[in-house]
């Protein structure tokens, strides 16, 4: 019988545990994402696959509140307790970082060695199902996740995706292929579609247990 776990039977790591743990070398850039529900979905999907941590770029609302006033309206940002119904304590869990624009972000990530990646819809974009992160191993002893190629992948507005600015200046693009008849897929989705793809292929060449 298929029987339902139990929290208890989930054997879940506790947040110290998850901030000592190799993490997955990925994290996501958030690039002008509005909707606090999807910030916290990002946050919340970022903990269960172990990323290395969010980064949360201009408008995006962050979870201490910041930015204080919307850089384009003038308003005061929403409530942030919106961010914690989605995240439910990933944001205690999973390293996140305020600045205060994406091309800020993507200059010290890549300062600090991570390959920057666009998902967007874009001419000469690599379709995510072609792509492969790390080339297989050579030996049966793959190196550590600290010595592998590092990532960064920028999420993109709601409604104008990832800023063209921030296109050009990423290393690459990735597409999700699509089928339908809608021209895109909400951000919190592609991003979840995305970081499972990553740990996929971890998983699948014994990088990450």
């Amino acid at each position: 019988m298929n029987q339902k776990l139990t929290v208890e039977e989930m054997h879940r790591i506790d947040v110290a545990a998850f901030k000592a743990a190799d993490k997955l070398p990925l994290v996501m850039v958030l690039d002008n994402v509005r909707s606090l529900h999807n910030v916290g979905s990002v946050l919340r999907t970022a903990d269960a696959f172990r990323l290395e941590g969010v980064y949360l770029c201009g408008i995006t609302g962050a979870p201490d509140g910041r930015p204080a006033v919307d850089p384009a309206s003038g308003r005061p940002n929403p409530n942030i307790a919106e961010i914690h119904k989605t995240a439910l304590g990933a944001e205690d869990s999973v390293d996140w970082h305020y600045v205060p624009t994406t091309m800020e972000a993507v200059a010290h990530l890549r300062a600090e060695g991570y390959t920057i990646v666009a998902i967007e819809q874009c001419q000469g974009s690599v379709m995510l199902n072609e792509w492969r992160a790390w080339e297989p191993p050579t030996s049966s002893l793959f190196p550590p996740t600290s010595s592998l190629k590092k990532y960064a992948f920028i999420m993109g507005n709601e409604v104008k995706g990832v800023a063209q600015d921030v296109v050009d200046a990423a290393d690459m693009v990735i597409e999700i292929p699509q089928y339908g008849t809608k021209h895109s897929l909400n951000v919190s989705v592609t991003a979840g579609i995305v970081m499972w793809e990553v740990l996929r292929q971890a998983l699948a060449a014994g990088i990450l247990q």
